[in-house]
């Protein structure tokens, strides 16, 4: 099914919106939890919280595209996941403390939200100048989280030869945010 008909389905609040939304993105969504979270109750969690949030957001969005969305949508609650399991895990009251200036200091100041918007629209134009396969392999390694063991089979290429890449990439990334005056280095 086309992704305006899903969105179409979603707008009439039909529940059929979200088995097609399951039988198109399933797939996808379990390799972005899995990828991010140890525990496949935990993933399967996030996955139901991911058609929920998507049942809640639509209407009155409409994102276009689908695709995009519900991957930000995954992978920001499987994040979250993570940083909620390993904060419960945490016993040193230096680790809670610093997450806590951390949390502070990251979002609450609108000059912090728009430096971190800058940067993002950076590293958006940064990953155009690179060739596909430079680009696909950062961008499922930094944002679906795929290990470099998964990368290296997926790309036919050594492991080595994967960590080489991205660090390469890694530090044209750099020079690129250093030119363009987001990063002070």
């Amino acid at each position: 099914m086309e992704d305006a008909q899903i969105i179409a389905l979603l707008f009439d609040r039909s529940e059929r919106a979200l088995e097609e939304l399951a039988a198109k993105y399933g797939a996808l969504l379990r390799c972005i939890t899995s990828n991010l979270l140890p525990s496949g109750e935990d993933a399967q969690e996030c996955i139901n919280d991911t058609y929920l949030a998507l049942w809640n957001a639509i209407p009155p969005e409409r994102p276009d595209p689908l695709c995009a969305y519900v991957c930000a949508v995954c992978r920001n609650l499987s994040l979250k996941r993570r940083r909620d399991d390993s904060a419960r895990k945490r016993d040193s009251s230096f680790d809670r403390s610093m997450e806590e200036l951390a949390e502070t200091l990251g979002t609450s100041s609108t000059e912090a939200l728009w430096a971190a918007r800058e940067l993002g629209r950076e590293i958006d134009r940064f990953l155009d100048t690179l060739d596909r396969e430079s680009r696909v392999l950062f961008v499922r390694r930094y944002w679906f989280g795929d290990s470099v063991e998964e990368l290296s089979r997926a790309f036919h290429i050594s492991k080595n030869n994967v960590s080489v890449r991205l660090s390469r990439i890694w530090e044209k990334l750099r020079r690129h945010l250093l030119e363009q005056g987001v990063y002070d280095g």
